[in-house]
């Protein structure tokens, strides 16, 4: 299903020109069907006016005794300069622009010891800065000089030419792009010269700004919004991370990102730090080894005001951004509850709000079009009916990526939580169903972080895992929503990883379904089964219960397939390694599954009875 146009201004146009008396013809935007579109005028990259200057922040991260100055690169129409234009602004910001630190080995933490313990010191690698000239990023300028706007980057504090320190996360990180903001809107200062006095002003500009980007580069759209800075009126981030616990914890569980085994905040400082080379030192000591330091607490994985200070769900009140955001429900590097719990906060907050997902991994921009109307309608000030358009665009299986389906909400409206309870058999395959049969008592398993959830869900027979499957589907079966999980187990020591994959089986190897086979994933750590602000030991033999949600998830599960629900210790590819060998027991009589079904219960009855 492609995105529809039902619009009021489907056949509205400003026109390619405007005559102004008799004299020459002006150079303008041109918009069709609620887009805007290339301008043979502004094509020409020749003929684009291009700068850098520094503004600054009303900051100091670098303990110079001077405010903070960020690099900022304009590229724009040369008719903003010639005809007297002014246009809006799609502005990036990026921490990576210089370039990143080599992946050396030991850069990474040590992630096989025991739960509790730290590990071997792990190396500080050196950003070489990439390039000599102040180029920041050539990103976006040919999508959408072309089409009416000027494009904007700048480089983070700390990063490239900007001053500063990284904090990654820290309040500068918000408060650079808003300076930036500020002074595209008149309200601060820029200079031609990173440490000179003569002004540059954005004579240019409209007052309206836009921000996108990826990853980093779409969590600094969200950070400047909270803000509240006057002048931001939309934002699209892809993918992004929008708080740091859940980035490089679990449920009180130390868990790194995905493909990124034993990365920390402290890791990613480093991989980003290509600033200024007589501050680094400096900026290493106050930011890293000490700030850092004193909070990660690798030892426990605990929430603190360390990772709280880094979320931008806490940091949302003065937010007034029209929000669009895009996340890939398989991301397993920035997952996709990073979206979620913003989109549902956005929504309570009443802020102009869509989602879009599609079921690949990390990254993938909303179509073209979406973006278009978005950043016409809410920069240009077009109205062509976006705020009216379906809240969210789902790209289902198998389809392409700008053929997403619309739905009134996520997770889907018509989507009821639905329990699962467990049936004994699980070191080959136990059962899960509606109905709970009481005395299914105990089973345990043998943690050995060696094993994949692969390897655990291709098993026929293991004693590290224990697996619990629905009867084959008859139908497809849609599941829209968080999953959530509680297990009531025993650990034979007095710390254990606890990791929970949803797969569909058969697990297939086979490139085109591969996206099918995990449906979602889940860590905790059992300590912090009372409050994720505080562990306690885990008494050998004693039986805790321990709940959570998985990540998000909105997936049509095919006809001949199963549901399988795998519970393990630790994850090879996301958890600490500890020494084989602690043993799980799980009270199957206490412990269940809820599932978000489309259609709810007597859905998920016709489908596997």
């Amino acid at each position: 299903m492609t995105i529809k146009h039902n619009i009021l201004g489907l056949f509205s146009i400003l026109f390619f020109t405007v005559s102004i008396g008799f004299s020459q013809e002006k150079t303008v935007p041109v918009f069709e069907n609620g887009e805007a579109q290339p301008v043979q005028g502004f094509t020409n990259s020749n003929d684009w006016i291009r700068h850098d200057l520094w503004v600054e922040t009303s900051f100091d991260t670098d303990k110079d005794g001077k405010p903070d100055r960020m690099h900022v690169a304009v590229t724009r129409p040369k008719q903003t300069e010639t005809e007297g234009l002014k246009l809006p602004i799609i502005y990036v910001t990026s921490p990576y622009f210089a370039g990143v630190a080599d992946d050396l080995p030991g850069v990474m933490w040590d992630v096989q010891h025991e739960l509790g313990e730290i590990g071997k010191e792990r190396v500080h690698p050196e950003v070489k800065r990439r390039g000599k000239r102040p180029i920041i990023s050539n990103s976006h300028i040919r999508k959408w000089v072309p089409r009416g706007y000027i494009v904007v980057h700048s480089s983070s504090p700390g990063t490239g030419l900007s001053d500063g320190a990284p904090t990654i996360g820290g309040p500068n990180e918000a408060l650079a792009p808003k300076a930036v903001i500020d002074w595209l809107c008149g309200r601060a200062k820029g200079y031609t010269e990173r440490n000179g006095n003569e002004e540059v002003k954005a004579f240019w500009s409209t007052g309206k700004v836009g921000m996108t980007g990826t990853s980093y580069n779409g969590t600094l759209p969200l950070a400047a919004a909270t803000t509240g800075v006057k002048g931001l009126e939309a934002i699209i981030p892809i993918a992004p991370n929008t708080s740091s616990y859940h980035y490089y914890r679990s449920n009180g569980l130390v868990r790194s990102p995905g493909g990124y085994l034993g990365e920390d905040i402290d890791v990613l400082y480093d991989f980003v730090h290509s600033g200024d080379e007589e501050k680094r030192a400096g900026n290493n000591k106050r930011i890293r080894d000490t700030e850092m330091k004193n909070g990660i607490d690798r030892q426990t994985g605990d929430l603190n005001d360390f990772w709280d200070n880094r979320d931008y769900l806490n940091q949302m009140a003065p937010m007034k951004a029209a929000l669009l955001m895009s996340h890939g429900f398989n991301d397993w590097n920035v997952m996709p509850e990073h979206s979620n719990r913003i989109y549902q906060k956005a929504k309570e907050m009443g802020l102009p709000t869509q989602l879009y997902y599609h079921q690949n991994g990390h990254g993938g921009p909303p179509p073209m079009t979406m973006m278009n109307r978005w950043f016409t309608h809410y920069l240009h000030g077009i109205d062509n009916g976006v705020e009216n358009d379906k809240q969210v665009w789902i790209v289902r299986e198998n389809d392409k990526m700008d053929q997403p389906t619309a739905y009134d909400a996520y997770p889907n409206p018509d989507a009821e939580d639905v329990t699962l309870y467990l049936n004994k058999g699980g070191n080959t395959s136990g059962t899960l169903t509606t109905k709970q049969n009481k005395k299914q008592k105990t089973e345990t398993l043998v943690d050995d972080f060696n094993i994949s959830a692969k390897e655990h869900a291709q098993a026929t027979n293991s004693k590290n895992r224990l697996l619990y499957t629905t009867p084959k589907l008859k139908t497809p079966l849609h599941i829209s929503g968080e999953s959530k999980i509680t297990v009531s187990l025993s650990s034979s020591k007095a710390a254990a990883n606890l990791s929970i994959a949803l797969v569909s089986l058969p697990y297939t190897d086979d490139a085109k379904v591969i996206t099918d086979n995990i449906i979602t994933r889940g860590w905790a750590d059992p300590q912090n089964h009372k409050s994720l602000r505080e562990s306690e030991p885990l008494q050998p033999g004693k039986f805790y219960e321990v709940s959570f949600n998985l990540q998000p998830d909105d997936q049509i599960i095919r006809a001949g397939q199963q549901i399988g629900l795998i519970i393990f210790s630790s994850d090879k590819e996301f958890t600490l390694h500890p020494k084989p060998g602690t043993e799980l027991t799980i009270d199957l009589d206490k412990t269940r599954l809820t599932l978000p079904v489309v259609g709810g219960l007597k859905t998920l009855i016709k489908a596997t009875e």
